[in-house]
């Protein structure tokens, strides 16, 4: 069972930067499409940030200019880099590897930005 590990959540004050990692395990990171999710308090969970196996990014708009998912198939590893937080940033975060028809879930991390 492919098994995904969040990690690198936190408090942050608003204008900070955070990075996510999500660790790969009995699987290779590079035959999936990888995305970032989040979910706030009361609200459904929605799309962060995805990458392909070609590399290939896609954002939310909310966060565009801001955010930047990157791979390190050495490292069996996804990173979700946040730079200029916000309040509405706030929210667990969560990692999951696409590979028609299967997809898998990490169990996420909280990021909250406050001051």
């Amino acid at each position: 069972q492919v098994q995904l590990v969040e990690s690198g959540g936190g408090l942050v004050q608003p204008g900070g930067s955070l990075r996510l990692s999500c660790a790969v395990s009995k699987s290779s990171v590079s035959i999936y499409t990888m995305g970032w999710y989040r979910q706030a308090p009361g609200a459904q969970r929605v799309l962060v940030a995805t990458i392909n196996n070609g590399d290939t990014t896609t954002y939310a708009d909310s966060v565009k200019g801001r955010f930047t998912i990157s791979r390190d198939n050495a490292k069996n590893t996804v990173y979700l880099q946040m730079n200029n937080l916000k309040p509405e940033d706030t929210a667990v975060y969560y990692c999951k590897a696409n590979r028609w028809p299967l997809e898998y879930w990490g169990q996420g991390t909280q990021v909250t930005v406050s001051s």
